[in-house]
């Protein structure tokens, strides 16, 4: 729908590249989405853990988002004041003049980009912590497979041609700055979270570096991984350049914040809910899940990434968790039932995805939202398909399904569904206890992100965790956390802290069960983690 602006008004694009899309939408001043688009992007799989992406694919996909969010918007781009960036926290490498690089054994340069998910890593991860430098205190005490140094030391170690000729290496969203501005400039938020830089003391460590065995960064000043940081919603350089204009039908000089990583742009559009930072955790539920804990003074959590300052909202430390499989865990979950393609043929043929054909299952069969607990029976899952991000930061931890049957219908995998959420749940209530152990305690769950639409799945979600779960009234939070630094940099608001207040706002409160409900959540929640510790204690024998 044609939208007819004042010619007064103003308006701002937040961009969101996740792990197989890219989208853009553009809002106004209120928070209100006009108008949204998306291109798919491609991911490339090999053996070892390697999955890898394309730049070059990606900053085409962002700018067709763009030009046709605004065009359908019927907004006029000179109207379009700023433009943010979020996107996952993986890996760019570029050689002379921004050429890309192939990172893996495809020898394609085109597959430039080694993702979040990929586990290539692991082994010089592992070398990493077993060094236990200092730094390693701000993020939890382990360096993740996830991080950037480990993915570094593998290129130095398995494609030296590469890591000795590339001229930057960039984590997405800076990439995506770059690409709009030509300004080198990185966020807090990027560098600070996957990279090991020191935003409390505005330096990186040269220690950390030389006893890893990436001596040469430091030598160089590192001059390839960042030496001017901002932090998120910062304006950099003139703002779009010509080229970056002309490819998004956008005007040139239009302002460009300094971006985030994607879970934590989600974290900025809906922690300010209520105007109280520090009492809510940002869940942002979608193929992985991340929570995203402000303090006022920073806070040791092992296990837990961080504290790191500045990170999401500027000023205020950060501790970070979560699984780097959630949604991905329900699907792969359902994959294995035997009924698993008649309910998808079934979601196919209405044009919704498997998971909320089965939430709709639920929600009819079950009394009320709660007590679709009953559904899940004698099954508990524990979704560590892709190790234990937090609290245990455990890249080998995998996966256990207890009391499985012989049952083959749809049921069946109903029940199978209602447990790997409950499992989801129980490892939230995990990070959420373990940090308040520490002494970062929340007071509610705001969520976010594709997987946490349903009311079933959020009024589960309380349930399990024990807190409250608020929804944003923002349909695309984290699209709105983008366009808030959009907003920032742009001057429209002082600060990240003002816009959040301004625009982020509850639309649905679900609080958690009592009685018999709330005995039955701790009951599972218990056979829970012995089942997790039983997993972890016997892998490998």
């Amino acid at each position: 729908m044609t939208q007819s602006p004042d010619r007064n008004s103003r308006y701002v694009v937040g961009v969101d590249v996740g792990t197989a899309n890219a989208r853009a939408g553009l809002f106004d001043l209120s928070g209100a989405m006009l108008a949204s688009a998306k291109r798919d992007i491609s991911l490339f799989r090999e053996a070892g853990a390697i999955v890898e992406q394309s730049s070059a694919e990606i900053w085409d996909a962002v700018c067709s988002s763009v030009r046709e969010a605004v065009t359908s918007a019927g907004v006029d781009p000179a109207a379009v004041i700023g433009l943010g960036f979020d996107a996952t926290c993986s890996l760019v490498v570029l050689g002379d003049g921004g050429a890309p690089l192939a990172v893996g054994p495809s020898e394609r340069p085109e597959r430039d980009i080694i993702m979040w998910m990929d586990h290539r890593a692991v082994g010089q991860a592992e070398r990493i912590n077993a060094v236990g430098h200092e730094v390693l205190r701000y993020v939890g005490g382990r360096v993740s497979p996830e991080m950037q140094t480990p993915k570094l030391l593998w290129l130095k170690e398995n494609r030296p041609q590469v890591f000795a000729t590339a001229w930057q290496f960039f984590d997405l969203a800076d990439f995506l700055t770059w690409k709009a501005t030509g300004d080198l400039a990185r966020s807090t938020c990027t560098v600070t979270c996957k990279w090991t830089y020191l935003a409390h003391e505005n330096r990186w460590d040269p220690s950390y570096f030389e006893k890893i065995g990436l001596g040469e960064l430091a030598e160089e000043g590192f001059g390839r991984i960042g030496t001017r940081i901002v932090e998120p919603g910062t304006r950099l350089g003139y703002g779009l350049t010509q080229e970056a204009a002309a490819a998004m039908g956008m005007q040139r000089g239009t302002a460009v914040a300094a971006g985030m990583i994607d879970a934590h742009a989600g974290g900025i559009g809906t922690v300010g809910i209520g105007g109280r930072p520090t009492e809510n955790l940002a869940y942002v539920f979608g193929t992985s899940s991340c929570t995203m804990t402000s303090t006022q003074d920073p806070v040791f959590v092992p296990g837990v990434w961080g504290p790191y300052y500045s990170a999401m909202v500027p000023g205020v430390w950060l501790n970070e968790g979560g699984q780097s499989a959630a949604g991905a865990a329900i699907d792969q979950l359902l994959a294995f039932h035997p009924a698993a393609p008649e309910a998808a043929a079934r979601a196919q043929a209405r044009g919704i995805p498997l998971p909320v054909l089965m939430a709709e299952a639920v929600s009819a069969k079950a009394p009320s939202l709660s007590e679709a607990v009953h559904l899940a029976a004698d099954l508990h899952v524990v979704p560590e398909f892709l190790g234990n991000r937090a609290p245990f930061a455990d890249p080998h931890a995998r996966a256990v399904i207890a009391g499985l049957g012989m049952e083959r219908d749809f049921d069946s995998l109903v029940a199978l569904y209602v447990a790997g959420l409950c499992g989801i749940g129980y490892g939230l209530r995990q990070i959420i206890e373990t940090q308040a152990r520490e002494g970062a305690s929340v007071e509610r769950v705001v969520i976010s992100g594709g997987a946490g639409r349903s009311g079933f799945v959020r009024q589960l979600l309380a349930d399990a965790c024990g807190k409250a779960v608020v929804a944003p009234y923002a349909e695309e939070p984290v699209l709105l956390g983008s366009a808030i630094l959009g907003a920032v940099a742009s001057g429209a608001f002082a600060d990240v802290a003002a816009a959040m207040a301004t625009l982020s706002t509850v639309s649905a409160a679900y609080e958690p069960a009592g009685g018999e409900i709330a005995e039955k959540h701790q009951r599972r929640f218990c056979c829970f983690e012995g089942l997790q510790t039983f997993a972890r204690s016997t892998l490998g024998l």
